[in-house]
């Protein structure tokens, strides 16, 4: 059965101090605000660690919105003429918008999964979205991987940008990178740290629900953690009747 291409928006937003009550309304009162947003399929609202990161300390002045749309010009309608967009951007001293098409896809988020709907990019910038509800019982164990595993994304060679991700403080949790080609994101996939976690994860049970997928970044505009983004490119499209079935 066709299905139109879905595309994936993220904004990341720093607010300025003056704006933390704003942004704390924002998360409880989640995407309730964006139900009426023409062409959306999906939306979370999302809080995040210290300075951006993804640890267990929370920032107060960061955060972010994750929403899926039918198709391209939904999603560039949103970003360009949305009030919610307008009001993170006019309250953040810094923001970027991201517009996303799937490369690749494995697990869901809220029950709700992607169809993978542009072919990969050989060469080209890929951006990485990986979240999962953790365990309570697991909750601990989960996060003594993640510190080491975060530190060498951090310094990971060909990482351009890192921002962690939350619905819910320690349990519902997600991490946004883009990185400069496939072969870097790989290359640090391979690494010891990562790769621990990933391995203890799934012997362990770690989640009650996991997301990972792969995108092609339509387009990156703003600013994160000092650095300027400015990028626009075109995708492949995959045909909807035969989804890509590789795994992020």
């Amino acid at each position: 059965m066709n299905r139109a291409p879905e595309v994936a928006v993220l904004l990341l937003a720093h607010v300025a101090p003056g704006e933390r009550a704003w942004l704390f309304g924002r998360l409880v009162r989640g995407a309730r605000g964006l139900m009426h947003v023409p062409g959306l399929r999906f939306a979370r609202v999302l809080g995040s660690g210290h300075e951006g990161g993804f640890v267990v300390r929370p920032s107060f002045e960061h955060g972010g919105v994750f929403a899926l749309f039918d198709d391209e010009a939904s999603a560039e309608r949103f970003i360009e003429e949305s009030a919610a967009v307008r009001a993170y951007r006019q309250r953040s001293t810094e923001f970027l918008v991201a517009m996303l098409r799937a490369t690749s896809v494995r697990g869901s988020w809220g029950g709700q999964t992607m169809v993978p709907s542009a072919w990969p990019q050989p060469g080209g910038p890929v951006a990485s979205l990986t979240r999962a509800s953790i365990r309570p019982r697991r909750a601990l164990a989960f996060w003594r991987h993640a510190a080491p595993s975060q530190a060498a994304l951090a310094h990971a060679d060909g990482c351009e940008l890192l921002a962690g991700l939350g619905e819910a403080p320690l349990f519902r949790q997600a991490t946004f990178s883009l990185w400069r080609n496939a072969a870097a994101m790989d290359a640090y996939a391979r690494q010891g740290a990562h790769q621990a976690a990933i391995r203890d994860a799934y012997r362990q049970g770690f989640f009650t629900e996991s997301m990972f997928v792969r995108f092609v970044p339509l387009l990156l505009r703003g600013r994160w953690q000092g650095r300027a983004h400015d990028h626009r490119q075109a995708a492949a499209a995959q045909p909807q009747d035969e989804p890509e079935a590789a795994h992020a």
